[in-house]
């Protein structure tokens, strides 16, 4: 459906649904999801609203921070890894619609990690509830920062657009206001926003008028140290990305990564009138992007220059990412992992009529690599079976526990010996159990934690965040027919071994039964279709059944993220590539076992560019490995996917053991060698 505009981005379609009469039937059913046509927009007072929400918050008389139950179900709200805890996440704002109200929220979660415990925060000082707003870490300057998003009246009639600019200290919770010199950015919802040294850099978004939406393409710069936005100008020959919301905005070292977004443009219908001449009918086509941008940041050299022009920019347009996903989607943003952007799920659209669209979603896992501007499929994998190695390695630990147990127990015998209570030889058995001590066994957990191998359900706008090497998946929305689940969940993978998903926490979505409903009533569709295809086959021969295939079931198979054409593209781009002569990791290598074998080739690499930079100059030696892991690093994972796909075929051939190769004084090839 239209409203899946990403974000709030449905928000803009409902409001522009209102600016025609004429429309609104069609909008309301392909839109609103069957919404009462009759807004509040003359009932609602918006400033009323938001005052009475700043008065309740006002009430609040100092930051606390209280055990809580998980979040309740919302969308559009923000998730990010804490840059001051690694064992933290926050989660902020968003918003629920029941299919008669919205509600929007300005609460403070942080989910502790290592405790998996979530903590409300309150505040006397916090933004008014909103959702479709950005917020990203502060880079150099530490905390995070937010600004925009929106607001709506309970049947979403009027909209309200945030144009405020806040600083979240996550280590005291406190949120400060941020007034800013000169002039900012205008208000907006569903930009996005990503940290550069000590600049933040915003881009995009839409704006809702009562008249239409309208998409942004302008670039905003944020100096932390100077409390200044700055506007960059660009010359009329220069380059940008088109207008959009919905993308994804990941840091670089050079500045920043723009890919792909979501935007509504203006095409001709066809002639309001029979025959030439007539005037032209205006619609709005959705445009899912899939274009790659790269922001290059240049800081000036003088304080002056700084103060009033700020840092120079310049975007440069890429090639298409190769293997890029197939068909394209929208709801889809990455969190960013060194390097990386880790990307989820989706929605593509195919209009079927003016009455409506069908959907297809996916619940595919991808990784982008910046710098080779390539897509890699990330397929989850079961454990393997212990090799020799680990096996000898438990074996042993198996032998010390017993050998530890068995002088628990004598210590144990002496003691009773010293009391006289010695048992008699009947109750060995139970003197065994109830001596033996329990410290080295597993502590059960109250609620066993639910690791599955399959990928969460099929959804769009989930929100994502990586923590130490773990993704988590927050929340996100389907849709089936008219009706829209938003998702109540919250799951982590392992980056590193992909060793299946871990429920966090599952509440059933509201009303998540009539979906199973209309599953049950779409497949009885389509197994009647089958036979009427199965009669016909029978009756046209074989050479008819060639050119007949049954229909798309309606569970949706994912389909291959590389396919005819794109192929080609990927070998040309790949030809094109300069080689790379940096050590490479084999199959079953940690990153600590690539470093230590690989070090002096790293450090060496590392002096030499460091050499023509001209910063090696008073390098430590500590400073210098410090780099070479650094490099190490980003090449482990650069290349993690092609080295688990080798990993894969070389378990499918029986061999398990080539990390073992990296213990061999030879450190000859053979299995281990890249193939």
């Amino acid at each position: 459906m239209g409203k899946k505009d990403k974000k709030s981005a449905e928000h803009k379609a409902r409001v522009a649904a209102k600016a025609s009469k004429k429309s609104a039937k069609t909008e309301k059913k392909s839109k609103a999801k069957g919404k009462d046509a009759d807004s509040d927009v003359e009932d609602a007072d918006l400033d009323a609203i938001l005052a009475q929400y700043a008065e309740e918050q006002a009430r609040f008389l100092k930051v606390t921070e209280v055990p809580s139950e998980p979040p309740a179900p919302r969308s559009s709200a923000t998730v990010l890894a804490s840059p001051s805890n690694r064992n933290e996440l926050l989660l902020f704002g968003g918003e629920y619609f029941d299919g008669t109200h919205a509600t929007f929220f300005n609460n403070l979660f942080v989910y502790l990690i290592d405790r998996s415990e979530w903590r409300e925060v309150t505040s006397p000082n916090s933004p008014l509830p909103r959702s479709g707003h950005a917020w990203c870490r502060g880079g150099n300057t530490g905390g995070v920062y937010l600004f925009g998003g929106e607001f709506s009246s309970p049947k979403q009639g009027t909209f309200y657009h945030y144009n405020d600019f806040w600083h979240l200290d996550t280590a005291t919770r406190e949120w400060t206001r941020l007034e800013t010199k000169g002039k900012g950015p205008p208000a907006r919802s569903g930009h996005r926003m990503t940290y550069y040294k000590n600049y933040i850099i915003l881009f995009g978004g839409f704006q809702d008028t009562s008249q239409q939406t309208k998409y942004l393409q302008d670039l905003w710069i944020y100096d932390c140290n100077k409390f200044t936005w700055f506007n960059p100008t660009l010359s009329v020959a220069s380059q940008k990305p088109d207008p959009r919301s919905s993308f994804s905005l990941l840091p670089h070292e050079t500045g920043a990564v723009l890919y792909g977004g979501y935007s509504r443009v203006k095409t001709s219908g066809g002639t309001g009138k029979q025959g030439k001449g007539g005037p032209q009918k205006m619609t709005l086509r959705p445009m899912v992007h899939q274009d790659t941008w790269f922001l290059r940041i240049t800081s000036p050299e003088s304080e002056s220059a700084a103060a009033s022009t700020g840092p120079t920019v310049r975007w440069e347009r890429r090639k298409k990412p190769a293997n890029t996903p197939n068909p394209a989607r929208a709801g889809v943003t990455m969190a960013y992992h060194k390097g990386r952007g880790i990307m989820f799920g989706g929605v593509h659209d195919v209009e079927l009529s003016e009455e409506g669209i069908d959907s297809e979603f996916f619940d595919t896992l991808l990784a982008w690599t910046t710098d080779r501007n390539r897509f890699f499929p990330m397929s989850l994998r079961r454990p393997r079976a212990p090799g020799k190695k680990q096996q000898a390695n438990q074996a042993m630990k198996s032998r010390d526990r017993s050998k530890a147990d068995e002088e628990e127990l004598l210590k144990n015998l002496k003691a009773l010996e010293g009391k006289g209570g010695i048992r008699h030889d009947d109750d060995d058995d139970d003197f065994m159990q109830s001596s033996t001590p329990t410290t080295d066994e597993p502590v059960e957990p109250s609620k066993p934690q639910v690791v599955r191998f399959e990928m969460p359900h099929r959804r769009f706008n989930a929100q994502l965040a990586v923590q130490d090497d773990t993704l988590f998946i927050y929340g996100g929305t389907f849709e089936k027919g008219e009706r829209e689940f938003t998702f109540d969940d919250m799951y982590s993978i392992d980056l590193v071994k992909l060793d299946g998903v871990k429920e966090i926490f599952y509440r059933e979505p509201e009303n998540w039964n009539l979906l199973e409903e209309a599953e049950d009533s779409d497949e009885d569709m389509d197994d009647d279709e089958e036979d009427d295809d199965e009669e016909m086959d029978e009756g046209e021969g074989d050479a008819m059944s060639i050119d007949t295939g049954s229909p798309a079931p309606t569970e949706v198979t994912v389909p291959s993220v590389t396919h005819g054409m794109e192929q080609l593209d990927v070998e040309e781009q790949e030809a094109e590539q300069p080689e790379d002569s940096r050590p490479l990791p084999r199959p079953f290598e940690t990153l600590r076992e690539f470093f230590n074998r690989t070090s002096e080739d790293w450090q060496k690499i590392s002096i030499e560019t460091l050499t023509m930079k001209g910063q090696v100059e008073g390098k430590t030696i500590k400073e210098l490995r410090k780099v070479a892991f650094e490099n190490a690093e980003e090449k482990w994972w650069d290349s993690r996917e092609e080295i688990m796909a080798l990993e894969d075929e070389q378990e499918a051939a029986g061999i398990g053991e080539v990390v073992t190769l990296a213990d061999r004084a030879e450190n000859t090839g053979g299995a281990g060698r890249r193939r």
